[in-house]
């Protein structure tokens, strides 16, 4: 069964984990563009992308709306539950799925999935159960060094490089 849907974490995955607020108390948040433009190849193969968070924020709603990410949970303390609703939605089970997280809350969900992803900076519990650990951080560019991964053990080099040629 061929990988699907890539579920995603936002803090510690897509970012470097850190909230800055400013004076106003505004939330910042910083995103790599490399991860970006990843996760846009992936859906232009035909994948789901999903975000699961434990945070909400309107930073990240922002961010999923730039990418096209149709599939937008926030502030979800069972991350596992909401992912099983989504695979019934989308006719899927969890060998079509590849997930990415950093720590505790993310376990159940990496548990499940086909293919479970971790950045280099995740927390020890959680790099003990992952098939993958990556080179990469979180917030530089792990969430691409996934993606990739994948496009090469799916086979998908040849479709991934002529959507840019």
């Amino acid at each position: 069964m061929s990988i699907e849907l890539i579920v995603l974490d936002v803090d510690g995955t897509m970012t470097d984990s850190r909230i800055t607020y400013s004076e106003m108390g505004d939330e910042i948040k910083s995103f790599n563009v490399k991860d970006g433009l990843a996760i846009a190849s992936w859906k232009k193969l035909g994948k789901q992308v999903a975000i699961i968070t434990g945070r909400s924020s309107t930073i990240v709603a922002r961010r999923a709306k730039e990418l096209g990410i149709e599939y937008f949970y926030q502030g979800v303390h069972n991350k596992k539950e909401i992912l099983e609703s989504l695979l019934a939605k989308l006719h899927l089970t969890m060998e079509n799925v590849a997930a990415i997280g950093d720590d505790l809350n993310d376990l159940q969900m990496l548990k499940s999935a086909k293919i479970s992803f971790v950045p280099q900076d995740a927390s020890a519990y959680v790099d003990q159960m992952a098939t993958v650990v990556l080179r990469k951080k979180g917030g530089d560019g792990a969430v691409r060094e996934m993606i990739e991964y994948l496009i090469k053990k799916e086979g998908l080099e040849a479709k991934y490089l002529a959507l840019w040629e």
